[in-house]
């Protein structure tokens, strides 16, 4: 996963860890997937809600997580007693293949899973389009999840879409400086910021703006960025040259808008390292109108602006049509109600970026999909309730 991807062996050998558990709370949950007895209307009939599989499952899932973003969408459908046939990124294939092996050798039977690779169009189009195939699953960018989304409804196919976000985060003047940034800079820094929760938009109340962008700047210019193989580095590589071009070119345009250049801002190239490298940015007053403000980074690039009331740091916060994830930080609890019942996304983190969890529901709103995975809940979307009305 490293040498593939570039993220730290430290974050590979965490996320092979997920995988594992991924895999073994699934199974656990698969036997209480149960349905139900609705008390019947007339004496000696039974009516009941018997949870049966949809059918085999076309998956299909990005280069940014090839360990956890394939064992989420295996184990679910394997919970809810449909068999996958699973794309991975062109880009990450050893970790599913290793996965599938694993599977494999504990004796999943044969067919159960299959693991394909080939052009994302054409394999897409003609896995889709199948009479076998009865649940779409993806992870992946918005403009892509509205092709297949497409595809799937010529055949009436239920879908689970996950895909981008542009995550706010709202630091209050209550919330703890030192804890704040500290859990801030972990959460921009992570997988190189290559994930679709990745906090982005740092919406700062005025009273500790400066503070809070010193202090930010400060910590993102310690980190350590070099190989992932190499276990001094805290940050690997970006995932391929368009990331790294991509997040460069959004720095100069929001310099060039008049954003304030804080940390960071170049490719950290030095005499020994060469390749995708990107320091951890952070660029502070940056006017709405950059692009870095309203299409995803993907990348270790921060955005911070200032706000003075609760209501107008919500209407920044909900101002893009992507609603995957949002956090805020704050002591004061009747804060941290309003932002979880006023934010428009799938995944709230209150002092916290955890808001993917395996036994918890993980979707989108608005332009970041629809449908969830992890729960229980993940595991129903891959079955239909039947109902079943017996009168003797």
């Amino acid at each position: 996963m490293t040498l593939e991807q570039g993220k730290t062996l430290t974050e590979s050998t965490l996320e092979f860890s997920i995988v594992a558990e991924t895999l073994e709370w699934n199974a656990a949950e698969a036997l209480r997937a149960n349905g139900r007895i609705i008390p019947a209307r007339t004496r000696g009939a039974r009516q009941m809600v018997v949870m049966q599989p949809l059918g085999p499952v076309a998956a299909f899932t990005p280069w940014n997580f090839p360990g956890v973003l394939p064992a989420r969408k295996i184990a679910t459908a394997l919970a809810a007693g449909c068999t996958v046939v699973i794309k991975p990124a062109e880009e990450t294939p050893a970790s599913t293949i290793g996965i599938a092996q694993a599977l494999q050798d504990a004796g999943l039977p044969a067919g159960t899973l299959n693991v394909v690779f080939g052009v994302p169009g054409d394999v897409s189009s003609h896995l889709i389009r199948s009479d076998i195939i009865r649940k779409v699953h993806f992870t992946g960018s918005t403009e892509v999840g509205r092709r297949l989304a497409t595809l799937a409804a010529e055949g009436l196919k239920p879908c689970t879409l996950e895909l981008g976000g542009h995550a706010p985060v709202l630091v209050f003047d209550d919330a703890d400086l030192d804890t704040t940034v500290a859990t801030c800079v972990q959460g921009k820094i992570r997988n190189a910021g290559q994930v679709c929760t990745c906090p982005t938009r740092f919406i700062v109340q005025e009273g500790i703006y400066e503070a809070f962008v010193r202090r930010y700047g400060e910590a993102m210019d310690r980190i350590v960025v070099g190989p992932g193989v190499d276990p001094a580095s805290q940050m690997g590589a970006l995932a391929n040259r368009r990331r790294r071009d991509a997040v460069e070119e959004m720095v100069s345009e929001a310099i060039s808008q008049g954003g304030r250049l804080v940390a960071g801002g170049n490719r950290g190239d030095r005499g020994d390292l060469q390749g995708t490298f990107w320091r951890p940015t952070l660029i502070a007053d940056v006017p709405r109108s950059a692009r870095a403000m309203n299409v995803e980074p993907f990348g270790p690039l921060a955005l911070a602006t200032r706000f003075s009331t609760v209501e107008e740091a919500l209407m920044e916060a909900n101002r893009l049509p992507y609603g995957l994830a949002g956090y805020a930080f704050t002591r004061s609890a009747a804060t941290a109600v309003t932002v979880a019942d006023e934010l428009q996304v799938g995944g709230v983190g209150i002092n916290t970026f955890a808001v993917s969890q395996i036994e918890a529901p993980f979707g989108g709103v608005k332009d970041s999909g629809y449908g969830v995975e992890g729960g229980h809940e993940g595991i129903e979307a891959f079955m239909h309730p039947r109902y079943v009305h017996h009168v003797t």
